[in-house]
């Protein structure tokens, strides 16, 4: 059973009568990988600042190894912390930005400053240079290095202390987006081999589903669902959590619901009866039925809708096809195993659907109302 490293209780962080983190509750386990994801504005960084002791919560309790640290400053913290920007020093070479940090002295048992051997500095700063991949740029100025290699340096420097706790504060969002991939996917197999604890923010969906054990998604302050990126994406606990997860987003139909009969007003050939849906709260009456394009299948019959096809999308193996019914519109994700073209009419199949109860905010900007 992991044990448990950091707790935030009933946190709440405002600014006079502004509220910017409203009552929230998680723990991280030692040697997870966590991420903080949401719209930007939605409090994700200043959870991590309250994690790292930048910040203190107006109210709550921040827990590091059960011991309440929430007035403890980030220096007294074996927490590191990798931000946006760089924060290199540009007059020193790949070496000396990753050892400064080691060069500090510290208090020792008897309270006096103790520096760490050159030998012992040297040794660390190049096993952990040839651990991020940059084995061979010691002596390079920063300056003379990509985005990438700056940002590797920065996660070096930041794990060289070996703190207990990284966190990583939208560390890609200056790359490009090839270059985004391939950092990500190294920095979850240095946490993995390094087996520290990692909390990540970003708003990038698709990040946090790929290299996470688990998630946080925020809105506006609260916690929208906090779970394993499967759990998020399979079984969202509402509509917002549905709808900020998947590319393309889910589909949204205003529908009633009572229990038995699923109705979708103007859409005569839409039936659903055979599918149990996925309740998320109680959606009884006026609902949202909620359909991820990659859970409808083109059939040939015994399909629950029929549609027109009004464009198409190709993307490599996949095909986006927007279907029109006859007052809603679906976006369909298809293997590309067939030629489609605008003005096929084809029968689909829902392998997955979901209900929410109708006036719950998406993360698209619809509401859930049903006019």
């Amino acid at each position: 059973m992991s044990k448990e490293l950091i707790r935030l209780r009933d946190c709440v962080m405002s600014y006079g009568d502004e509220v910017v983190l409203d009552h929230i509750n998680l723990y991280i386990n030692d040697k997870e990988f966590l991420t903080l994801l949401g719209p930007s504005g939605c409090g994700k960084t200043t959870t991590l600042r309250i994690i790292g002791g930048f910040l203190s919560p107006t109210s709550g309790d921040v827990l590091f190894d059960g011991v309440r640290i929430n007035h403890v400053p980030p220096h007294q913290r074996t927490v590191n912390t990798v931000f946006q920007r760089y924060a290199l020093f540009p007059h020193l070479n790949v070496f000396e930005n990753v050892a400064f940090g080691l060069r500090i002295p510290k208090a020792g048992e008897d309270g006096r400053k103790v520096r760490l051997p050159e030998r012992e500095i040297h040794q660390r700063v190049m096993e952990l240079l040839e651990t991020v991949n940059l084995k061979g740029f010691d002596k390079r100025p920063v300056s003379a290095l990509s985005g990438g290699q700056q940002q590797r340096v920065a996660i070096a420097r930041a794990l060289v202390k070996e703190p207990k706790l990284l966190l990583l504060d939208e560390p890609f969002s200056n790359l490009d987006a090839r270059l985004r991939i391939e950092l990500r996917d190294e920095i979850r197999a240095l946490q993995q081999k390094l087996k520290i604890t990692t909390v990540f923010v970003t708003h990038d969906q698709e990040e946090a589903m790929s290299i996470s054990d688990r998630i946080l998604l925020l809105h506006k302050g609260k916690m929208q669902q906090y779970s394993t990126p499967q759990e998020m994406y399979r079984s969202p606990a509402n509509l917002f959590a549905a709808s900020f997860l998947g590319n393309p987003p889910i589909n949204q139909i205003p529908c009633t619901w009572d229990h038995k009969i699923i109705e979708v007003t103007g859409e005569d050939w839409w039936d659903f009866s055979s599918v149990t849906p996925v309740l998320s709260g109680s959606a009884e009456g006026n609902a949202i039925l909620g359909i991820r394009p990659e859970d409808l299948e083109a059939v040939e019959e015994g399909g629950n809708l029929k549609g027109t096809v009004t464009a198409v999308q190709t993307l490599g193996k996949e095909v986006y096809l927007k279907i029109s019914g006859r007052e809603h519109v679906l976006t369909a994700c298809l293997n590309w195993d067939h030629d489609y073209t605008v003005g096929d009419h084809l029968e689909f199949r829902a392998k997955k659907i979901h209900l929410f109860p109708a006036g719950q905010e998406s993360a698209s900007g619809r509401g859930g109302r049903v006019s």
